[in-house]
Order: structure tokens, then sequence, then C-alpha cells
């Protein structure tokens, strides 16, 4: 089967680890089962892989894809939650296994026509849902729910800032929380993309560290160094900064005098629990609210894909549909 593989690791030239190569199909363990891939869709983690953060290079090569959709060996249509972890190691949270590992850190992953993943993380994919959409689910939109409703609470009328609008995570918690009710607030540097989130119904869209109409409960921040010091200083007395990734740098000043005399809080929050994923169709179907698709390429334009990315080029998801057999 055709699979899009790491086999190296660089940070000045991350594309250049990226093969695409036939791999012998993989034969499902014990517990687990295999899924024909009908959708997948690109995260910066794919990228973090090929630049060699957080990825050791004795795990190379490794097939990359953190989402999945499609079918499972008895033709149910399928959305694979990419955790894989023991709940009972996370007290109740697969995410909080010490062992637990993202699709494609320690097994093969979704860019690919088949592969293989424990049942249990096999949920069923409601027929109100496209494929395409599905696929941008798992990993951005489980993350940006788990970031809003277990970790910050949000709740409608709350006032929510997001960092970065048109990145995978940020578009999906701006979707999300203005479902929810909640007064949103993104921040981008591209024009374009501030003109798209107020479509997505924010109440402004402004560029990178323009002060805010008003300080908010919740600061949803991916981008790290850029925007740390707004994101604090947007913030309300006793308000809350979730913080799920750190695309420009992961070490800021911390501003501990603020965060302490404002009472601020900082959680961190990683991807979500299988729980999580369901509660986010419920939501979805409840609301109606949809992915923001980007666009879709087939497998074998991976690597325009991830120029794309590296290159800010994307407002949303793009789907990946690798070569499968129909059935």
């Amino acid at each position: 089967m055709l699979a899009a593989t790491a086999i190296s690791q660089s940070a000045a030239d991350p594309l250049s680890g990226l093969v695409l190569r036939d791999v012998p199909v993989p034969r499902p363990k014990p517990g687990w089962s295999r899924v024909r891939v009908v959708a997948s869709s690109l995260n910066m983690h794919d990228l973090w892989t090929l630049r060699g953060v957080g990825h050791p290079p004795e795990r190379l090569p490794i097939v990359l894809g953190c989402d999945a959709v499609g079918y499972d060996e008895d033709g149910n249509e399928v959305i694979v939650h990419p955790v894989i972890g023991d709940p009972d190691a996370g007290r109740g949270d697969e995410t909080l296994d010490p062992n637990r590992a993202l699709l494609s850190e320690q097994h093969d992953g979704a860019f690919a026509e088949y592969l293989t993943v424990p049942t249990r993380n096999l949920v069923p994919k409601p027929a109100w849902l496209s494929f395409d959409e599905a696929a941008c689910l798992p990993v951005a939109w489980g993350t940006a729910y788990r970031m809003l409703f277990t970790q910050a609470r949000i709740t409608a009328g709350d006032r929510v800032l997001v960092q970065g609008a048109g990145g995978g995570v940020a578009s999906a918690a701006i979707r999300l929380a203005v479902a929810a009710g909640a007064v949103v607030y993104a921040t981008s540097r591209s024009e374009a993309k501030r003109a798209e989130a107020l479509t997505w119904g924010v109440r402004a869209a402004l560029a990178p560290g323009e002060r805010l109409p008003e300080r908010v409960d919740v600061v949803i921040e991916t981008v790290g160094e850029a925007t740390w010091s707004h994101s604090l200083k947007s913030l309300r007395r006793g308000g809350t900064v979730v913080i799920a990734g750190a695309t420009s740098g992961a070490n800021p000043p911390a501003d501990l005098a603020r965060i302490f005399y404002l009472q601020g809080r900082v959680l961190g929050s990683t991807g979500c629990t299988r729980g999580e994923l369901v509660a986010l169709l419920r939501l979805m179907e409840a609301t109606g609210v949809r992915p923001v698709i980007d666009r879709t390429l087939r497998l074998t334009d991976i690597h325009k894909g991830f120029q794309l990315m590296i290159d800010g080029g994307l407002t949303g998801k793009l789907v990946i549909h690798p070569s499968a057999p129909q059935s």
C-alpha cells in the first residue's frame, strides 16, 4: 500500500525526510482492528515530527498522520480516536497515561491506505457527518473541545480570546466557542484570516497584540512566545489561559507577577479522551457547527500540503485522501 513516511528529520528542510513509498498492509494484533482509510488531515504534529521536535530519531521510519476516518473490517464507518493509551493508567483519562502516544508517535499513522489501532479507539461515524468533515475532528477539534469545555469550562456569555485564527485548533476553538454562546475575539497576522474569522461569528478580529474592547474570561493559546504577553494582558482578574501548543516558541517571559497578582490560571491541555470525542460529536449534532476545510489533496500531493502549512497558507484544515481501493 502507498504511505507517506518520515525517514529522516531536519529543522531546516523538514520535507527532505518525507517520502511516498509502498509498505506492507498492516495486520492487526489481538485487540486491534484494521481500518481502510477514506480521509485524513494534516496537523502541525506531523510537521514537528519531520523537524525532529518531540519525536526521537530511533522511532523512524514511521508513517505520519494523526487523524483517520474510514471503514472497519465489518464495513462500519468509523472515526479513529488518535490517543493510544490506557484510561486506568491515567486515573480514568487516557491522555494522562504516562505511556500514552498519539497516532504516528509509536504506531504507524493515517497517511496510508490502511492502519491498525486498538478496537477501543474506533468511534462510530454519524451519518450526518461527511468523511472529510470527520477527518478534521480527532486532533484539532478534539483538542479545542477539551481546552474549552473540560479545562476552561466555558459557558454561554463567557468572553473568549483565540490567538492565531486560521490554524486547525484555533479555527475549531472559534467555531465551538461561538456555537456554545460565548463572545469570541480572535487574532491573526493575516487580514484575510481575520476577515474569515468574522464570518465564523467572532465579535472582533484583531492584529496580534492589538488591545481588545474588553478583558476576557478565557484565552485559547496555541501560538506561544509571539502572543503570550498579549494573552496575559487580555485576561480579566481570575481568568484562565489554556495552552495546547507553542508554534512560535515555548519559552516566553513568564510574567509571574502579573499571574499571581491578578490570580490568573494557566492550564495545559493535550489531545482529548475518547469520551470527549463522542461529546464533541453530540455538540456538533445539536448546534450544526462543522469544520472549516481549506482544501483536499490526494496522498500523492502531500508534499504540497505540507508546504502550504509551512508557508501559513491554510485557513482551517487540509484533508488528505489516500488511494485506497473502493469496496
